[in-house]
């Protein structure tokens, strides 16, 4: 069972660690893609509130990954 969750645990902290770089990279390249694309500017934003809800997440996610290993510990 400990294996289980242990694998569980390093694939979720995993998933979060790409979100967050993914969002990260996304909000850097944000004005390039939509000055490329000839998009306008409220595409940017929105590019941005993207990469923040996905950060929302991955912090979420973070405090759910920390409470599990507490749980596990003690």
């Amino acid at each position: 069972m400990s294996d289980e969750r242990d694998k569980a645990m390093a694939r979720k902290g995993r998933i979060t660690g790409v979100v967050i770089a993914a969002a990260a990279l996304l909000s850097l390249l944000a004005p390039w893609i939509v000055h490329q694309l000839g998009l306008p500017i409220r595409y940017e934003m929105l590019i941005y509130l993207g990469a923040i809800a996905a950060f929302l997440w991955a912090f979420v996610n973070i405090y759910q990954l920390w409470r599990m290993r507490q749980d596990s510990q003690g």
